[in-house]
């Protein structure tokens, strides 16, 4: 019996492709990873747990829920994007030299699809990681360390609006799919709600980072379903990108699943919920984010209706916020707040590409 020539099977090579890079991710993840975990450890890059909460009034409920988890290394989100990052040049920068159709293919670095999400996610990463180091060092702005939130606010708004910038007049973005509708041209104010939609994506990923693996294992999830979502609309580079981000997050998951070995920090946490917008305006998919994103939604409206509650009422609607709290704070345990939301995650996901991808028209 002969068989056909993998290689001139387009579709299989594209998947082949996918499948390799996620895999490559993963082990060069797990293969540095003890490098990292000394380097934090050894330098003492652990985190203080916060007596307050984001309106500066006391918070013991959350202090007394986690005080045991003082002093876990942060930065952990280093992991991905450095791995993603060393993975995407190392590929750029070597392919060229082989002739074989499948080695060279395994370039994913892509002006059209993948140049702005590597922009985001290495600026961000870079904020991050400034705000991480200031805060478990103590210094900063801010009383106790880290930078001030608005400083931190300020250069995320120059990052979206430099990637609102580029979509509107470089690739010419200027409207919004509604799955199923068809697309509706909003002209100039492409611009805010691209910035809009990057910053609350980002924020919300980073307030959703509070127990033992649960960002890591909704952000996995969430790439996942964009990957596929990029890889039916034909953007394969896009696809190869989630799949190597997810590949570097079951790595982090491997170690970051309670106890944590350490956390993800905001270097982590922002600048992947930032690429992971950027990735949905590129595939045009936005509405379909917080669907496949719904734990991001529960989280920040949890702290929305909070902060307002105890503002114009002086008084909580919940235990604690982000919601997560308050489910521990009812007596759940860490671990099943976090399977939970990765089921409730799971779940919105099929609910989502199936809207998106039925839905693209």
């Amino acid at each position: 019996m002969q068989f056909a020539d993998i290689t001139t099977i387009p579709a299989a090579m594209s998947v082949l492709k996918i499948w390799i890079l996620g895999t490559l991710s993963f082990v060069l993840a797990m293969a540095w990873t003890p490098i990292l975990s000394n380097f934090l450890y050894k330098y003492k890059i652990g985190i203080k747990i916060k007596e307050t909460s984001v309106d500066g009034k006391k918070a013991p409920i959350y202090h007394n829920l986690h005080k045991n988890k003082s002093g876990t290394p942060s930065m952990g989100g280093a992991l991905v994007w450095v791995t993603v990052l060393f993975l995407a040049v190392f590929m750029y920068l070597v392919t060229p030299f082989f002739s074989a159709k499948l080695i060279t293919r395994l370039d994913f670095f892509s002006r059209s699809q993948t140049w702005l999400p590597f922009f985001v996610l290495i600026s961000a990463a870079a904020v991050g990681a400034f705000d991480d180091i200031f805060s478990v060092r103590g210094w900063g702005t801010n009383k106790g360390g880290g930078i001030r939130f608005l400083y931190r606010f300020g250069w995320l708004v120059v990052i979206a609006v430099a990637g609102a910038l580029w979509f509107y007049f470089k690739l010419e973005h200027h409207s919004i799919h509604v799955p199923g509708v068809g697309d509706f041209g909003i002209n100039w104010w492409y611009i805010p709600f691209f910035s809009f939609v990057v910053l609350a994506t980002a924020f919300s990923s980073n307030i959703t980072d509070g127990l033992d693996g649960l960002n890591g294992g909704i952000l996995l999830i969430a790439f996942a379903s964009f990957g596929v979502i990029g890889f039916t609309q034909d953007k394969i580079n896009l696809a190869a990108f989630c799949a190597a981000i997810c590949g570097a997050l079951l790595a982090f998951l491997w170690f970051n699943i309670y106890p944590a070995r350490f956390f993800m920090g905001d270097t982590g946490a922002v600048s992947l919920g930032a690429t992971l917008a950027v990735i949905a305006m590129l595939t045009n998919s936005v509405l379909i984010l917080p669907i496949i994103c719904l734990v991001y939604v529960i989280e920040a409206g949890s702290v929305i209706v909070q902060l307002t509650s105890k503002k114009f009422f002086g008084r909580k609607i919940f235990l604690s916020t982000p919601i997560h709290h308050h489910f521990e704070a009812l007596g759940w345990p860490e671990t099943k707040v976090t399977m939970r939301a990765w089921i409730l995650t799971g779940v919105a996901s099929g609910i989502g590409l199936i809207i998106g991808i039925l839905g693209m028209g």
